[in-house]
């Protein structure tokens, strides 16, 4: 039989950005069942059960500041920090564009580096800790109409890399877990659409679109003691997606 125990959480405390819905919720009811002690970051201030719940607004400084004093004072470490929260404001939303491209930057990219720094002392602390960025395939591909999004997940894909190299000293891994097209509250629209639905589903070489369940596999090896030697890397989780070239058909075979 393998030996599985470096995937194991137990006694292990994670803190989850995002984890009120969608892939952040997924995550962190994944790293509960792995063992681990899982702190849910959100808006609302609500996790999947079994979740320590913390109210936090990530375009926010002092509430990201207030909800890491909230977790030190419960302990003096944080072994993994999965940063899972994010938005997306299309072009049918109501703003302007500048100030959607600010506001998704704010959370999406400037959001997730104030909760790092905030982490920091914390991940020091457990002698060996992980980080995790979800980016998205939106960080290796241009799609029209949401360049705050875009231009969000490429910058936090190229945070990934950079922090990588600061972090090594301290032991603590920096990585980042790229969905493809998830069914979630951001994706509902285009899920919904029958013609976007099935364009992404036949773009996917695994033919369907991904669940949030799909991205918990990823998240507790690059969480856990499994990923000791990887670093500064991001894997797409996207049922090949990103690889995908020529359409697959009889007609087409070379």
């Amino acid at each position: 039989m393998p030996d599985l125990s470096a995937f194991s959480l137990a006694g292990k405390i994670a803190v989850v950005t995002g984890a009120s819905r969608g892939i952040g919720a997924a995550i962190a009811s994944g790293l509960k069942n792995a063992g681990a002690t899982v702190f849910g970051l959100s808006r609302s201030g609500t996790a999947p059960q079994g979740v320590i719940a913390i109210a936090c607004d990530l375009s926010d400084d002092g509430a990201i500041e207030s909800a890491f004093r909230t977790i030190a004072a419960k302990g003096d470490r944080i072994d993994a920090l999965v940063n899972a929260a994010g938005i997306s404001l299309p072009a049918q939303s109501s703003e302007s564009e500048l100030a959607r491209f600010r506001a998704t930057v704010a959370t999406d990219l400037t959001g997730v580096y104030a909760t790092i720094l905030a982490a920091y002392p914390l991940l020091k602390n457990a002698g060996s800790a992980a980080i995790v960025n979800v980016t998205s395939i939106n960080s290796v591909r241009g799609f029209p109409g949401n360049p705050g999004y875009v231009a969000a997940k490429a910058g936090l894909a190229g945070l990934t890399r950079a922090l990588a190299a600061d972090y090594a000293p301290d032991a603590i891994r920096v990585n980042a877990l790229a969905p493809g097209y998830v069914a979630t509250e951001m994706t509902a629209r285009s899920y919904a659409d029958p013609i976007m639905h099935e364009d992404r589903r036949r773009h996917t070489m695994l033919g369907r679109w991904g669940q949030p369940a799909d991205m918990v596999g990823a998240a507790i090896f690059l969480a856990s003691e499994a990923s000791a030697y990887v670093t500064g890397q991001e894997i797409f989780v996207d049922g090949g997606w990103t690889t995908k070239g020529l359409a697959i058909s009889s007609d087409n075979t070379s």
